[in-house]
């Protein structure tokens, strides 16, 4: 699959800048522990869709269209590349560390 074709739902000229993602992020819905995931799980998540080949331009999951630095923080959110879930083994990871 070609990463550098655009998104869906974007013209080929938009991108999301690391400026307009940070803003987004300081939203009092992504300061609360009970919709978001620790900061732990959240950079489990990023490193996850980092090496994902459905990521396109650092920020945008091609299979659902997410900005995945916004999906990630939430907890009610799960990767969503089917039968590859890379959310639920990071997180699976976190367990088994923690029941050491």
């Amino acid at each position: 699959m070609d990463n550098h074709r655009g998104c869906k739902g974007c013209e080929s000229s938009y991108h999301v800048t690391d400026q307009q993602i940070n803003r987004m992020l300081q939203a009092p819905m992504f300061q609360s522990p009970e919709h978001c995931v620790t900061d732990e799980m959240y950079q489990l998540r990023l490193t996850a869709c980092s090496g994902c080949d459905k990521l396109m331009n650092g920020t945008t999951c091609l299979i659902c269209g997410c900005i995945v630095q916004i999906t990630a923080k939430l907890k009610a959110r799960s990767c969503a590349k089917p039968g590859d879930d890379r959310w639920e083994a990071a997180a699976a990871g976190i367990w088994a560390a923690e029941e050491r």
